[in-house]
């Protein structure tokens, strides 16, 4: 066998090969495949990206013909930085970087290092996710931003890269489903809306916890008329059971809502 390869068997019984390295007291997996003369290519790369100096993330691409670059991408730090992740990070000054290929550099504090070192980030539809016990959560859930959040709306990137998700770039606008910050008024409020064969206005409130509770309010009375829609309710956090329902029962629908749900159960 060429320096760093292995002959290994599939379930049906056909080979391949596996390339790895060992160095800086780390035994590395390389990849799998189909020849033995492109896992030793692999392994000559790899050796390469150690060796030279020269070779970083923004130019590594170039480098790498039988690596992918998520794989470079960990041996470059491993190099650096003497820390080997198993998922693309590359350790910054204060912060570190994740490389997603075909999608960019993504920017987080190390106080994320942790989770993201054991959970690798996917990209399906334009949306960034990781696997979590079984199931698929929005990278943005870390900051309290809903899978139906919009960017601009909903929340914003304070210094316009929304590849930057350090803690003090993200800023949540609108935390709750059915409430919207609006600063057009004279005075700013939150407003709480629902969206049932059109859009009604549920009343404008000082903070959004009151109007997401007004909003699971009109979502109640509308699963009470009989309406066949999945209504997402908001948990919110800010009060105590005792305060949500002293909440709950101040607030009053308004006579338009409660004149079209009555239409619609009668």
């Amino acid at each position: 066998m060429l320096k760093g390869v292995y002959q290994a068997t599939k379930k049906d019984g056909s080979i391949y090969y596996r390339a790895s390295i060992t160095t800086m007291g780390k035994h590395i997996s390389l990849g799998s495949f189909s020849t033995e003369k492109k896992a030793h290519h692999a392994y000559l790369e790899a050796e390469r990206l150690y060796r030279r100096g020269d070779i970083d993330p923004l130019n590594l691409r170039s480098h790498l013909k039988y690596l992918s670059f998520e794989k470079g991408i960990i041996l470059l730090n491993h190099r650096d930085y003497k820390t080997y992740f198993k998922t693309p990070i590359y350790l910054r000054s204060g912060y570190f970087s994740y490389f997603l290929d075909g999608f960019g550099e993504l920017k987080f504090d190390n106080d994320d290092l942790f989770y993201y070192s054991s959970h690798r980030i996917l990209l399906h539809d334009g949306h960034l996710y990781v696997n979590d016990y079984g199931m698929q959560y929005g990278i943005l859930a870390r900051y309290g931003i809903k899978n139906f959040a919009v960017a601009g709306k909903d929340y914003t990137f304070a210094n316009g890269d929304p590849m930057d998700y350090r803690y003090s770039n993200i800023i949540v606008i609108n935390k709750y489903h059915g409430v919207t910050y609006n600063d057009k008024r004279e005075v700013p409020c939150h407003e709480a809306r629902i969206h049932i064969n059109g859009e009604y206005l549920i009343g404008r409130f000082s903070t959004d916890a009151e109007a997401a509770v007004a909003y699971n309010k009109a979502v109640d009375a509308a699963t009470e008329a009989g309406i066949p829609k999945n209504f997402i309710q908001n948990y919110v956090l800010e009060y105590t059971p005792k305060e949500y329902a002293d909440v709950y029962t101040s607030i009053n629908l308004p006579f338009k809502y409660i004149s079209y749900l009555n239409s619609i159960s009668s």
